[in-house]
């Protein structure tokens, strides 16, 4: 009982979570693209790359997708300069490496990606 007047204000104010089911994420894959557009700024390209993200969601081994655009910041640590991030998360190295080489990965990067996009930098964390 003792535990639960410290638990309780991290749990309110989100330091601290707890999830039903988290044993996946202690052990997921996380692969992060930031992407700068070829035309800075375009929001119909914004749009087409994040549209295009979802349909990641019908990966195998994908067990989330999802992606946005850079929310701008005057903090000097903030890297602001990119377009679009995106975050796909796999159960592991095996998953990654079946979601790059899967058939709507490769059209997604083929038709939207390459034509959209000047720069891409990848994060791949565990």
């Amino acid at each position: 009982m003792k535990y639960l007047s410290v638990l309780t204000p991290l749990l309110l104010f989100g330091c601290v979570s707890i999830e039903k089911d988290s044993s996946f994420k202690d052990k997921a894959l996380h692969h992060v693209v930031l992407c700068w557009l070829k035309d800075s700024g375009n929001l119909e390209a914004r749009e087409r790359i994040v549209e295009v993200t979802k349909t990641f969601r019908n990966i195998p081994g994908v067990l989330e997708a999802r992606a946005g655009q850079v929310i701008p910041s005057d903090r000097s640590i903030v890297d602001d300069s990119f377009d679009v991030g995106i975050l796909i998360v796999v159960a592991d190295a095996k998953s990654l490496t079946e979601y790059l080489e899967h058939p709507i990965h490769r059209k997604a990067k083929r038709d939207v990606l390459v034509p959209l996009v000047s720069k891409i930098i990848v994060y791949d964390f565990q």
